[in-house]
């Protein structure tokens, strides 16, 4: 008998009816020599301190460094879990073959390697890799099984990277906390999570911090066209008048016109992170939701794979385009276009050397049903950008008029859009810019003429950095910090990004939970905890991006097979230790105090990350009316109608702690 184990019950059931294991039975579906189970994400996770030795259940500067001999793995404590783990195992137990069918990545080769590894499968083990959850596209990774070994690097960098999360984040919340923390309240600290909130703290104090600086800007209305001088700025309105007055009265004359051609090429396909930041955009999603959404479009079979990082297509899918274009109902007057004719075949599209496990998102092709507004959304962009890049680039025409007055010159350019290509399959927010590039056509100049015109000198202000939002922080925590708008460096900075596309999201959520930032319309903001915590850290290690990046590096080097793991988790420890040292040798006396923060009690049926357990927390106290505010310190406890709260309210303190959790 061959079992097949898939990582959601929906995806199972799916896999069974196209194996024809037809056969309801108590927790898997069985028939045609097959027998399909599924888990609910996340069945096992790594061990807890205590699970190792009891002296690591309480909190104690003494235990630190705890650095087991060897990790182990147990079963997430659900009746839920349990009750289908049970199935799992006997299945597997008298199983003949394997067929892994986790989602078809790091995370999900992780899943399903510790449930067979807890559940003692000695069985050969077989794996299926799609990119969609299509009947086509299933029946033809069934025909390609892969060998289980192919998949080795990459289960073990999902390995090294849940070991890496518990090594650091057990320790340092424990060490932080005992070391730096008030009222029994838990100071968290993540590979990945602190170094993204220094991100948004560094930001925050680089705005606080700037002086903004005055300056002037001299113009000309010329036949109602807008010339600015090439002086650029004034520092001083004085010599910005000056200026003024010397061109006043006399004319200008014009003493070149430029026109040149140019072409913009298709937009790129989306990886996760580009359409987490366009949805972001335009409609004001969370990365998170986003996920979501399409995550949903995948399990419904509307799109591709979602959690990649790459914005091309292998060369094998080209021949499947016009398929999937012809797929997509809806969109037909965008597709009717391309219909019968021979797709272009471009390396900004189709490059092979740009794909590893995944292809970029795009539509299967296959009937969309059922869909939520957020999805139609995400879908629309995803299907609209696929159809772009099949388009003709979009040709402009750019004209620059340059003139004198008084020995000043002055400029003035305008952009005429010529031939639209793909520009006509964007959508409304698209178009109005088209309008606009339009409305900045120039009037026909000629060279030698002159005239009269309207002088006027600007005062403006130098502008501060602008708050993070969730699609620049996406950008920021890609490229480990730096800001880089062109397309092949960010690829180039890619490798070192922080965090990985499918969890960066959750890394922003975990923070908004905890209270380290909040959300002011779009703009992501430290929270005084947050600002506290960050400036507590002195240790460059746990708040670095860039030093973060250089750990993502290496995780991705070991799924290439070119970094070794074991090295990988010695080198954690070593930093672990060094960490704990240093921490414990401080001898100041600095604190800062976090929001106590309700549990969420985990449920059977969604994915519990293993890399983000909770640790347990040591007991809170019962907070008293009158005491001193454990937030912000200045402030005393008062009883508000259905909570605590501080009374310096007013002067935004945000401390709240509902009447149920004393």
């Amino acid at each position: 008998m061959i079992v097949c184990i898939a990582e959601k019950p929906s995806v199972a059931k799916d896999i069974a009816r196209i194996l024809g294991a037809n056969a309801a039975k108590n927790g898997y579906m069985e028939g045609n020599g097959y027998q399909v189970t599924w888990t609910f994400g996340h069945l096992c996770t790594l061990n807890e301190p205590h699970d190792y030795t009891p002296l690591w259940k309480a909190w104690s500067l003494g235990s630190l460094p705890m650095i087991p001999a060897q990790f182990g793995i147990k079963l997430i404590d659900d009746e839920g879990i349990k009750k289908q783990f049970r199935v799992i195992e006997s299945l597997m137990r008298e199983a003949d073959e394997i067929v892994n069918c986790g989602d078809a990545g790091q995370e999900g080769e992780l899943i399903q390697r510790w449930v067979m590894l807890k559940a003692g499968a000695r069985c050969p083990v077989k794996r299926l890799w799609i990119s969609s959850l299509t009947e086509e596209s299933i029946r033809e990774g069934f025909r390609q099984l892969k060998d289980q070994a192919e998949y080795q690097s990459l289960y073990e960098a999902g390995l090294a990277r849940a070991i890496g999360d518990w090594l650091l984040g057990i320790n340092a919340t424990r060490l932080y906390t005992l070391k730096y923390g008030t009222r029994g309240q838990v100071l968290s600290i993540g590979r990945v999570q602190t170094p993204t909130l220094a991100l948004i703290v560094n930001r925050q104090k680089e705005i606080r911090d700037f002086v903004p600086e005055q300056y002037w800007e001299l113009k000309i209305m010329y036949r109602n066209v807008a010339f600015a001088s090439e002086h650029g700025r004034f520092a001083s309105k004085e010599e910005g008048e000056a200026a003024l007055e010397k061109v006043r009265g006399k004319d200008f004359t014009v003493d070149g016109i430029a026109k040149k051609t140019g072409v913009e090429y298709p937009p790129r396909l989306f990886d996760l992170t580009s359409l987490q930041v366009e949805c972001n955009k335009k409609f004001g999603m969370s990365a998170d939701e986003t996920l979501k959404a399409i995550q949903s479009l995948y399990e419904k079979k509307a799109t591709t794979y979602p959690r990649v990082d790459t914005a091309f297509l292998s060369e094998d899918i080209y021949p499947k385009c016009p398929a999937i274009l012809k797929g997509l109902k809806g969109y037909e007057m965008l597709t009717a276009p391309l219909d019968g004719k021979k797709l272009p075949k471009t390396k900004k599209v189709f490059d092979n050397s740009k794909v590893t496990d995944h292809h970029a998102i795009i539509p299967t092709g296959a009937p969309v049903r059922n869909l939520t507004d957020e999805e139609k959304r995400v879908f629309d962009l995803v299907a609209r950008r696929f159809i772009a890049a099949f388009y003709s680039e979009c040709r402009f025409t750019t004209t620059a008029v340059t003139g004198m007055v008084d020995g000043i010159r002055f400029k003035a350019t305008g952009k005429q859009i010529t031939d639209a290509g793909w520009r006509v399959v964007l959508g409304n927010k698209e178009a109005k810019e088209n309008d606009a590039e339009e409305e900045g056509i120039l009037p026909d100049f000629v060279k030698g003429e002159s005239g009269p015109h309207e002088p006027f000198l600007g005062e403006k202000w130098t502008q501060p950095p602008k708050y993070y939002t969730e699609a620049t922080l996406l950008r920021a925590m890609e490229t480990a910090g730096k800001f880089v708008e062109d397309n092949d460096l960010r690829d180039a900075l890619k490798e070192n990004g922080i965090g990985r596309p499918s969890t960066r999201a959750a890394i922003i959520e975990t923070l908004l939970k905890r209270h380290y930032i909040r959300k002011e319309k779009k703009n992501l903001v430290a929270t005084a905890t947050g600002e506290d915590l960050i400036g507590l850290i002195h240790e460059e290690l746990l708040k670095s991006a860039e030093l973060t990046g250089i750990w993502e590096k290496k995780l991705r080097e070991i799924e290439r097979r070119e970094y070794s793991t074991r090295t990988f988790i010695d080198e954690l420890k070593a930093m672990v230790a060094g960490i704990v040292q240093a921490v414990l040798g401080d001898n100041t006396n600095r604190h800062v105090s976090v929001e106590v923060q309700k549990p969420a009690a985990a449920k059977a049926g969604k994915k519990t990350s293993a890399k983000r357990q909770k640790e347990p927390a040591p007991p809170k106290e019962a907070v008293a009316v009158g005491a001193t505010c454990p937030l912000c310190g200045k402030g005393t406890i008062i009883k508000g109608r259905t909570a605590y709260g501080c009374s310096e309210w007013k002067n935004g303190c945000t401390f709240r702690q509902p009447f149920d959790e004393k």
